[in-house]
């Protein structure tokens, strides 16, 4: 071998071994139009992560022979999932849930009243399907509120429009629109979600203005879309929540329609677990573990 074709396999090798960040290197000069062509469809089309990827798929497509069908599919199937991730971290910004918490982290051993079935049931969303309603009723602490952003984090996921709010933040916006004349706008607003998801009624007395606001949306979702509520106050008490008989007459016969209640009782969580942090922070009978408790005694024998 000459010294000029030592020289040219050398060059060739160390062309070889630079890394190639915007994929295959073209071989003529049509492939290169051709390669640049394709990133300009891609661009065009808005479709970034196909572009992102298009380099590695040409080398993968090279290395495992790929057909052009079998590359396209691959392409486009990234684009779809990242579009699709894009999609959910949307609609759960848009939910506004108030914790990440998940119906899998439900501690079923903490609280054996809570029933397994029915909330399995619950988490394969038929209850949307069916545009029915969920009641979540129980003392404070018990899981509702998890339990329905549980819920909330599912529809989100499923491609469901959601959105969470509180009986009381829910009362003060509509009372905002009034005074400031979106009524009509701020009504449209709470009954586009597929899921709302209200919080807390009950634990803050409702004025007749803010009754008469969380009717109107309940009334204005009714057998159209569904609502996942949850309440400290039992059913025969919900007169005294809105200080009238007859409003909450009609709004339990629109929830009650078509829904699902769940009751749910024992100990509150939070105060299970201040209990448990209490007895590991208390010290025995003989004064141990307080910190400097040996010391003390020494100094004092």
């Amino acid at each position: 071998m000459t010294a000029s074709s030592n020289a040219q396999t050398r060059a060739d090798q160390s062309q070889a071994d630079q890394p190639r960040a915007d994929g295959p290197v073209p071989t003529t000069p049509d492939q290169a139009a051709a390669y640049q062509r394709l990133r300009g469809h891609l661009a065009y089309l808005k479709l970034p992560t196909a572009a992102e990827q298009l380099p590695g798929l040409l080398d993968a497509a090279r290395a495992e022979g790929l057909s052009v069908t079998a590359a396209l599919e691959r392409l486009l199937a990234a684009e779809v999932t990242a579009t699709e991730d894009r999609k959910v971290t949307g609609r759960l910004r848009f939910a506004s849930l108030p914790a990440p918490w998940t119906l899998e982290e439900l501690d079923y051993d903490a609280s054996p009243a809570l029933d397994r079935a029915l909330i399995t049931d619950l988490a394969s969303l038929r209850f949307i399907e069916q545009a029915a309603n969920v009641l979540l009723i129980g003392p404070p602490g018990v899981g509702k509120t998890h339990i329905a952003v549980g819920l909330a984090r599912k529809a989100a996921e499923a491609g469901y429009r959601t959105y969470f709010t509180t009986a009381a933040d829910l009362a003060a916006r509509c009372h905002r629109a009034a005074i400031e004349g979106r009524w009509a706008t701020t009504m449209r607003f709470y009954a586009g979600p597929t899921l709302l998801v209200i919080d807390e009624l009950g634990y803050l007395p409702l004025p007749a203005d803010a009754a008469a606001a969380l009717f109107q949306v309940i009334s204005q979702r009714h057998l159209k879309t569904s609502i996942v509520l949850t309440t400290n106050r039992g059913i025969p008490a919900w007169g005294s929540v809105f200080g009238d008989d007859m409003l909450a007459a009609a709004m339990l016969d629109r929830l009650l329609d078509r829904s699902i209640v769940m009751h749910l009782d024992g100990d509150s969580y939070r105060l299970r677990e201040h209990q448990a942090r209490t007895r590991q922070l208390r010290p025995d009978s003989r004064g141990e573990g307080r910190p400097g408790s040996s010391q003390r005694r020494a100094g004092t024998s």
